[in-house]
């Protein structure tokens, strides 16, 4: 694939400015391509479900209420048809070869040009890498792509709860912010302990602190 055959991309980032920016270069370079834009990774669950029709997803690795690379995990788990491209304001050298050994397609800065914007994407599209010049790459770690396969079996609400529950929330908090009753929530945990081959809520968010990345990458991005 290349661009001239790529239909639709999706730009997935909660900060609007950066996102219509991003967004209104690939409609400029590419005119006879569909961009969709999402503002949090929910959207983007929501639209996958109606239509997974996508060749490419630019994916903010900071995103409110994700735990580091949870949502590529999730991604690469469910659609592994699909490539993503990671955006971050941050460009650490560690963070970034762990994204890609994790089954991302490249990594982008927030502060690349179009020509470089364009490159990147001309080469996922083609089914290469994009990253850094003179990055080494990093042996993936099979535990790491287990959990991915594992993070992926889950249905997006499942997902949801799994992330609130990595923020420390109770099932009553969790039934109140998605509006379901603590049974549903009970249910969907016990089906989420069943996919991640855990015990326990606590062993539940261990794991998921696993695809947690430096502290400093948490830094809130600015565009």
């Amino acid at each position: 694939m290349n661009l001239q055959a790529a239909e639709h991309m999706v730009v997935v980032d909660d900060h609007p400015l950066f996102r219509e920016a991003l967004a209104g270069t690939l409609r400029r370079m590419h005119p006879q391509c569909r961009v969709s834009e999402m503002a949090s990774f929910e959207q983007l669950q929501e639209l996958l479900e109606a239509d997974s029709a996508i060749d490419l997803v630019l994916l903010d690795l900071h995103l409110p209420g994700r735990h580091g690379l949870s949502a590529l995990a999730w991604m690469r788990g469910r659609y592994p048809e699909i490539p993503v491209l990671l955006i971050s304001a941050h460009d650490d050298t560690r963070i970034i070869q762990r994204a890609i050994a994790d089954g991302a397609a490249g990594f982008l800065s927030k502060s690349a040009d179009s020509e470089t914007i364009d490159q990147a994407i001309d080469r996922v599209l083609d089914g290469d890498t994009w990253v850094p010049a003179g990055l080494e790459p990093r042996e993936r770690d099979p535990g790491e792509l287990e959990l991915v396969q594992k993070i992926g079996a889950l249905t997006p609400q499942q997902y949801r709860i799994l992330m609130m529950l990595g923020e420390g929330l109770l099932n009553k908090q969790i039934a109140w912010e998605l509006d379901i009753t603590e049974a549903t929530v009970k249910a969907h945990m016990t089906a989420i302990m069943r996919k991640l081959d855990v015990s326990n809520r606590t062993q539940a968010v261990t794991l998921l602190n696993r695809l947690q990345v430096s502290p400093k990458a948490f830094e809130q991005d600015s565009p």
